[in-house]
């Protein structure tokens, strides 16, 4: 398979941009306590092992694109432009979830995340349903997927998250 100057630039950038990321993880590391804990490591352990691996998988990709490109890479299987509403709904999820979760808790705010990716999801395969049963049953699903992550943590782990009520239970 030939590869044009242009692709070659391009997947460069790719493993380029894989390890600026491990860099950003590893500064965000090294400002990390590393005082070791329970199991004699610090919290900055495994931000350091995946900035390590991150580090090392962008340099291969760089060294793979400078030496020949990717090889044997498959024709794309997805759409020729990407669905603007889709990344729309899934956006404002994460960013809702973000900006909501010390408001309204965890549980009600992941529970959001996940009917607005829903629909984001389902509006890129061109099958969105704004209907209120639709939006019960998402809703549903996402209170039954956050609701015991929540008390896996706050309850079981003792890790704390922010609740709708000073309970531990919502």
């Amino acid at each position: 398979m030939q590869h044009s100057s242009r692709s070659t630039t391009l997947q460069s950038l790719v493993g380029g941009a894989l390890a600026l990321v491990a860099l950003v993880l590893a500064a965000g590391a090294a400002q990390t306590s590393s005082d070791a804990g329970y199991g004699g490591v610090g919290p900055n352990f495994l931000p350091w092992v995946v900035s390590v691996a991150l580090l090392a998988c962008g340099g291969f990709l760089v060294w793979e694109a400078q030496s020949g490109g990717y090889r044997d890479l498959e024709e794309g299987s997805g759409a020729g432009r990407g669905d603007w509403a889709g990344f729309a709904w899934v956006s404002a999820g994460l960013l809702l979830n973000a900006a909501l979760i010390t408001t309204i808790g965890f549980i009600l705010s992941c529970a959001l995340c996940f009917v607005l990716a829903v629909r984001g999801f389902r509006s890129s395969e061109g099958r969105l349903d704004l209907g209120i049963k639709a939006l019960l049953i998402d809703s549903a699903i996402g209170i039954a997927i956050a609701a015991p992550v929540y008390w896996m943590f706050t309850q079981l782990l003792a890790i704390s998250l922010p609740g709708l009520t000073s309970t531990g239970w919502l």
